[in-house]
């Protein structure tokens, strides 16, 4: 009989406790609803040549490029990068608050078990000593009357969605930065190739001038110029192999690793990617999806705008339950005797009823932290589109530039070849063909900077628009975080 009526105790007890939390989940909460700002947004990019059209998935845009280096560069950085690493451990941090403020949702329960001895006075009984056992458990719980638990929760909920975005907010970035050093060290690659070649063809021109003065028919100023022509090319070099060094480096860093790991993989010369003819930048109001930085400060607002309600609710009238349920007896065998079982229970409402108006300055000085966040989200939109209108014409006009400097390159190159052969030929003095080789030089090295550019300008874009990191978010980030 006593187990079976313990027993029926608990159940009446986790049954009541069941009622009221589906109870506490139907009331109203106070403070506001959070809805999603209407943002007005422009309904296609202003940019001269914009790219209209489907949005396309810019999830692993970098393969587009078709580099596989740059592709198994970029995957070793998501997974070895120390940025990401941080911004994981942000969103544990964020999970394991969110189920922290979901634990006030129930009764908080304590077991505990002792035994206590004491003597009486001589002068009442000398002889008598007594032992007490007891065992039990103790609850208590603060019901959610006004919401303030389900808005910590709201919050809490918000802030790890927002975590989340700033994950893939850092991927974005982490990939964009990859990439852009990816391009800078090929690009310095190249230049230090070009810059080898007339090298190699200016060094030819000299001992041509070298030979022409011992047969008498240049001058020795002819030569110092061939000289003077010579250094001043080679004393490019060194500037673009620190240059190189430390893209290679950077890039070392990205991916997780120590400086100078990367040298035997990317010392040699490669070309630069190749880049695709068009991109769908897709409409203007895409990238309220496609930026995680701007789901990221959506949620923020979301959150701060979820704690007015739970500054408002402190202002209200709470509600506490307690109990206790256990045995008490002068033996250890007794306890499970009928007579041993001990229970209370106890209710208790309170309010504040006069603070210095320190729970109403909470409200007002959470209600500024909501409208901060709002201004931020609103500033945030405004940023991305102005980055994304100056990336789309940075590389339209990088296009048109590298369609320039391909054409001077070529006639540099033309120049300097006829140049020399008229300068054999007794055609021209050597003025010309030094002047030639400088302008061969010049445009091969502009030639080059503006391939970069194509591909660097193309980069941020795809950054600017969102790309690199995979939707949804899961479903985990995106709970309301509402008792069921």
């Amino acid at each position: 009989m006593t187990s079976r009526h313990s027993g029926r105790v608990l159940l009446a007890a986790l049954g009541l406790a069941l009622t009221l939390l589906g109870g506490c989940a139907g009331l109203p909460s106070v403070g506001p609803d959070y809805q999603t700002p209407e943002t007005p947004m422009p309904a296609a990019w202003q940019a001269g040549r914009a790219a209209a059209g489907e949005r396309q998935d810019l999830s692993r845009w970098w393969r587009q490029l078709d580099d596989p280096t740059l592709t198994r560069l970029i995957d070793e950085s998501l997974s070895g990068s120390l940025d990401l690493k941080k911004a994981q451990a942000r969103l544990t941090q964020a999970r394991a608050s969110r189920n922290q403020a979901a634990g006030g949702y129930f009764p908080t329960v304590a077991a505990s078990a002792g035994a206590s001895s004491n003597r009486q006075a001589e002068v009442i009984n000398p002889n008598y000593v007594g032992t007490t056992y007891s065992a039990g458990f103790d609850a208590s719980w603060e019901i959610d009357l006004f919401g303030g638990t389900r808005r910590s929760v709201e919050a809490a909920t918000a802030d790890q969605a927002a975590s989340a975005a700033s994950l893939n907010n850092a991927r974005v970035s982490l990939v964009a930065e990859v990439a852009l050093n990816y391009v800078e060290l090929r690009g310095y690659q190249r230049r230090l190739s070009i810059a080898a070649e007339n090298l190699a063809s200016q060094g030819e021109t000299l001992q041509i001038v070298q030979w022409r003065n011992q047969a008498g028919l240049a001058s020795s100023v002819d030569v110092e110029q061939a000289r003077a022509n010579v250094e001043q090319t080679r004393a490019m070099i060194p500037d673009l192999e620190v240059g190189a060094y430390q893209a290679e480096n950077r890039l070392a860093v990205l991916l997780g690793r120590h400086p100078g790991t990367l040298h035997d993989a990317l010392s040699t010369y490669k070309p630069l990617p190749e880049v695709p003819a068009s991109i769908a930048s897709g409409i203007p109001a895409d990238i309220l999806l496609q930026r995680p930085d701007l789901i990221a400060a959506e949620r923020t607002l979301a959150a701060e705008t979820a704690r007015v309600g739970q500054k408002m609710a402190a202002r209200y009238p709470s509600l506490s339950l307690s109990g206790s349920f256990g045995w008490e007896a002068f033996s250890f065998g007794a306890l499970s005797g009928a007579g041993a079982v001990a229970s209370a229970t106890a209710a208790s409402l309170a309010a504040t009823v006069f603070d210095g108006g320190r729970l109403r300055s909470a409200v007002d000085i959470q209600s500024a932290v909501q409208e901060q966040a709002l201004i931020a989200y609103e500033s945030g939109i405004l940023t991305a589109l102005e980055e994304v209108e100056n990336a789309l014409k940075a590389h339209a006009v990088a296009r048109d530039r590298l369609n320039a400097r391909q054409a001077a390159a070529d006639a540099a190159r033309n120049a300097a070849q006829l140049g020399e052969m008229q300068y054999e030929s007794g055609l021209t003095d050597f003025q010309k063909v030094l002047d030639t080789q400088r302008t061969r030089l010049t445009a091969e090295d502009n030639l080059s900077t503006a391939q970069s550019a194509v591909l660097t300008s193309l980069i941020k874009l795809y950054k600017a628009l969102g790309g690199g990191w995979e939707q949804p978010v899961a479903a985990e980030d995106n709970a309301q975080g509402k008792p069921s």
